[in-house]
């Protein structure tokens, strides 16, 4: 099983809204550096979550979708990394 270590946390904006934030747990083993935001820019869109996977995404949610699971106390915005950690492993998404 993946642990908390072996992922990391990122963001990205694409605009000003909540919905234009997204925040990405990553395999660390499968992507050292992080999601490589040139290549994915060139992803066929048909083929984008695939891509997404290939890179080490293991889930991705927008800013209204992390700002609900705060308010429903399912991610604690103060350790969002962890908390992320543990919503995926819950959910089956981290083997």
């Amino acid at each position: 099983m993946l642990k908390l270590k072996d992922t990391g946390l990122e963001e990205f904006s694409f605009g000003d809204d909540p919905d234009d934030m997204f925040y990405l747990l990553i395999n660390r083993k499968v992507s050292p550096d992080g999601i490589d935001l040139d290549k994915l820019r060139l992803a066929d869109p048909r083929n984008f979550d695939h891509t997404l996977e290939n890179m080490g995404c293991i889930l991705m949610l927008n800013g209204d979708e992390m700002d609900e699971l705060v308010r429903r106390g399912e991610l604690d915005k103060k350790n969002l990394h962890e908390s992320l950690f543990e919503l995926a492993a819950r959910e089956g998404l981290i083997s």
